[in-house]
C-alpha cells in the first residue's frame, strides 16, 4: 500500500479490516477492533509488534547512541492534574551503613507514562475487547499495564516533530489555547522528514508541550490545573482511521493527552456520549474512549523527545529503536513509560 510523496508502507503483517470497514461493524460496537485479536485479547494494537517486527527494528541501531525518553518522576511538580498529588521520597536505613527508600503519593501517571487499556472506558460500550466491569479492581490482571509488560513494547520508533514543521513554515502551536492539528499535518511532515511508516511503528509525536511547561515560571505553572490546555490531535473518524490503519502499535506524545485538549466543540465523540449521564465534563468529547477502550490503543504521554529530536535533525534520521517497560503491576491504570530510543 502506498501514498503520494515520499510516505510508503511496507507489507503488512495483520490481515485486519481498515477503519472504514470497521465503522460498519454489526457484531461490536461500530469503530472497533474487539475480538480481531481474539476474543481473549488484552493488548490491543501491541499485537501489531510480532517478533519479525522485532528483529527489522534493529536495523535502526547504526551509532550505539542513547536517549531517556522519560521525564524524572518529580518533574510536575505541581501536577498538571489537580486530582494527583506530588510524590514523596524518603530515604531510610536499618543502621548507619544502610539505605533504602520508599515513595508515598506516587500518581503511576503523573509523569511520563503509558495507558493501560483499562484507564479509559467507553461509557456506552465499556472496556476494551468485552471485558466486564467487574474484573478492573485492584489485584486482577485484566486489561492492567502488567499486560503489556507480559507481552513487550519494542520495535521501531518514528518521531513527527510537528513543532519543527511548522516552525520552518513561520508557524506556532497554541499550547494555552488548545490549538488542534489534523492528519494532514503529520502527513506533510512525514513528508517533509522523508518518513516510510511500517506496521507495528511506535509513533511518536512532538508538539514542543514539554519545552513550553517547563519555560513557564513555577507561578504559572501551579496555575494550569485549573485551566489545563495543550495543543495535538484532533477529535475526529479521520484522525482514528490514518492511526489505525497504519498498525502503529503505541501513539506517544510529549503532550499530556496526545490530543487536543479541551476538545475541539466539534468533536463527534461529545453526541457519541450524550446520552450517558455522568461523563465527566471533562471528558466529554474527548478520543480517548475510543482509542483505548474500542480500538485498544496504548497511549503514550509526557514523554521527553527533545534530545531525541535535536539529534533526528542534525543527522535527517527519524527512525529509532524504541524500548517501552512499564511496571510489572498487576491491575495497573496506568504505568511510567520507561522509554529508551537507540540510533
Amino acid at each position: 500500500m502506498a501514498t503520494s510523496g515520499k510516505i510508503r508502507f511496507h507489507m503488512r503483517r495483520y490481515d485486519v479490516p481498515d477503519y472504514s470497514e470497521l465503522l460498519l461493524r454489526t457484531d461490536a460496537p461500530r469503530g472497533s477492533s474487539w475480538r480481531l485479536f481474539g476474543a481473549e485479547d488484552e493488548v490491543g494494537t501491541l499485537n501489531f509488534i510480532t517478533p519479525e517486527v522485532i528483529v527489522e527494528a534493529r536495523s535502526c541501531i547504526k551509532r550505539g547512541a542513547y536517549f531517556n525518553l522519560d521525564c524524572s518522576l518529580d518533574a510536575f511538580d505541581p501536577p498538571i492534574l489537580a486530582h494527583r498529588e506530588t510524590l514523596k521520597h524518603s530515604i531510610f536505613g536499618s543502621s548507619p551503613h544502610h539505605r533504602d527508600d520508599c515513595i508515598d503519593r506516587f500518581y503511576l501517571q503523573s509523569g511520563t507514562q503509558v495507558d493501560g487499556l483499562r484507564h479509559f472506558r467507553h461509557p456506552v460500550h465499556g472496556f476494551y475487547n468485552a471485558r466486564g466491569d467487574e474484573k478492573i479492581e485492584v489485584g486482577s490482571p485484566t486489561l492492567g499495564v502488567n499486560r503489556i509488560a507480559e507481552h513487550g513494547a519494542v520495535g521501531r520508533g518514528v518521531l513527527l516533530d510537528v513543532e519543527k514543521y511548522l516552525a520552518d513554515r513561520g508557524e506556532r502551536l497554541d499550547h494555552p489555547g488548545g490549538q488542534a492539528f489534523d492528519v494532514a499535518t503529520l502527513e506533510s511532515a512525514a513528508s517533509a522528514q522523508g518518513v516510510e511508516f511500517r506496521s507495528g511503528d511506535i509513533l511518536m509525536i512532538r508538539t514542543g508541550w514539554i519545552k513550553y511547561y517547563f519555560g513557564l515560571s513555577d507561578e504559572e505553572r501551579s496555575k494550569l490545573p485549573a485551566r489545563m490546555a495543550c495543543a495535538g490531535l484532533v477529535q475526529s473518524h479521520e484522525t482514528l482511521r490514518w492511526i489505525w490503519d497504519r498498525q502503529f502499535s503505541i501513539c506517544a506524545t510529549d503532550n499530556f493527552a496526545l490530543e487536543c485538549f479541551p476538545p475541539v466543540a466539534s468533536s463527534p465523540f461529545k453526541d457519541e456520549v450524550a446520552c450517558v449521564p455522568d461523563v465527566h465534563p471533562r471528558h466529554a468529547g474527548m478520543m480517548h474512549a475510543p482509542l483505548i477502550a474500542l480500538l485498544g490503543i496504548t497511549i503514550g504521554e509526557q514523554w521527553n523527545l527533545e534530545e531525541l529530536s535535536d539529534d533526528c535533525q542534525r543527522d535527517g534520521v527519524w527512525e529509532c529503536f524504541v524500548g517501552v517497560k512499564p511496571l510489572n503491576l498487576t491491575g495497573g491504570v496506568g504505568s511510567p513509560a520507561n522509554a529508551f530510543a537507540l540510533k
